[in-house]
């Protein structure tokens, strides 16, 4: 038996709660297969004892921890009995230990004192020392009306909301170390991600693009199914950007280009909004004014989850993602920022500029040879 925990969850309205409880076992259900699921009361349950089936379930969004636990009945002389043939398991003369109980219903007793009749047959049987501060193993009893399930692991899940719950994004994923990030953050609060890629090509080499497949294939890991990944031909726009002669403004003009197509894009896939890996100040277009002047090239809403952290925060988060060694992976994703960007680029400025590119035709141009793929995560 694998128990699910959630959190915020169970913070919602009834009405909120069971359609996010609902999306959240469908989750789920991508990852253990057929494997019976049911929910009761703030826990969901699954008829498996595999350790790999609660890691996995660990990782579906909304999760906050799983247990592979034994299932027995709330009558105290059996759930004392089946707690110590567990605990022999894991539980030797050398080992310190704690037992911790937790009851939800009615019983004949309280939870400290099953608790304490555990741990005093544990330690007969077993001769181990009772350490309630800094146990070197604690055995969990959790009491739920007639039935109590026991284990001794707890394994943290990654928390947020059930994918799916909270609508559609485009995100921008270049494979570099940052977009990927910013796309899972929004998998985390329960948003449905569409990939889109700006393919530089053939200013730039086929690592680009492969890098950010693979950037792709890791958020895939995290959905269980393929992601939705939008490739836009960007070589021959970037080309015009490159011939213009005010070269200060080309990171803002291409950042306004890549959201002018995102936009689109999102338009197209009921999207609600587009994601970029911006953290304010890390490079020359994200300065809080560039940033400003970029944004307002599209109506849609604009979000930025890694908007306020420095470079050593993200590289910790794409750890945990798992997507840094593909990040850093070598690839000529950018033809350099000019030798003296603009860091204060106005509305006006930039508008003269795109009209003498006609930017309206670069995005007209892009979106006319976008490509489509479904891309999966490939275990090796």
């Amino acid at each position: 038996m694998i128990i699910v925990r959630y959190g915020e969850i169970g913070l919602k309205s009834p009405q909120t709660r069971r359609v996010m409880e609902q999306r959240l076992v469908e989750n789920i259900k991508t990852v253990v297969g057929g494997k019976p699921i049911r929910r009761e009361r703030g826990r969901i349950y699954i008829e498996s004892g595999s350790r790999e089936d609660a890691e996995r379930v660990a990782r579906v969004f909304g999760v906050v921890s799983t247990s592979v636990a034994v299932k027995t009945t709330s009558d105290a002389e059996t759930l004392i009995s089946d707690a110590v043939i567990q605990a022999k398991k894991v539980i030797d003369e050398k080992t310190k230990f704690a037992v911790r109980a937790r009851r939800k219903g009615s019983h004949p007793y309280k939870s400290m004192e099953i608790a304490g009749m555990i741990g005093a047959e544990i330690k007969d049987a077993t001769g181990a020392t009772v350490d309630l501060t800094n146990p070197d193993v604690t055995i969990h009893v959790e009491i739920r009306d007639k039935a109590a399930y026991i284990f001794h692991e707890i394994i943290a899940g990654v928390g947020g909301m059930p994918l799916g719950t909270q609508g559609r994004v485009v995100a921008l994923v270049s494979g570099g170390i940052d977009s990927p990030v910013a796309a899972w953050m929004m998998m985390k609060r329960g948003v449905e991600v569409v990939a889109l890629f700006m393919d530089c090509r053939p200013l730039v080499d086929d690592r680009t693009i492969d890098r950010a497949m693979d950037a792709v294939q890791v958020l895939s890991k995290w959905t269980n199914k393929p992601v939705k990944t939008i490739v836009a031909p960007y070589g021959e726009a970037l080309m015009e950007f490159l011939k213009y002669g005010d070269h200060k403004l080309g990171c803002v003009l291409c950042k306004r280009l890549m959201l002018r197509v995102a936009e689109k894009v999102a338009e197209s896939e009921d999207a609600l909004g587009v994601v970029t890996g911006d953290s304010l100040g890390q490079v020359a277009s994200q300065t809080l004014q560039n940033m400003n002047t970029i944004e307002t090239g599209v109506d849609l809403p604009v979000f930025r989850p890694l908007i306020g952290m420095d470079k050593t925060e993200i590289i910790s988060l794409a750890r945990i993602v798992g997507s840094y060694e593909t990040s850093v992976q070598p690839a000529n994703c950018c033809l350099g920022p000019p030798l003296h960007p603009e860091t204060g680029a106005t509305v006006s400025k930039v508008k003269q500029a795109e009209d003498v590119l006609d930017m309206d035709r670069l995005v007209k141009e892009t979106l006319e040879n976008l490509k489509t793929l479904e891309v999966s995560y490939v275990e090796g």
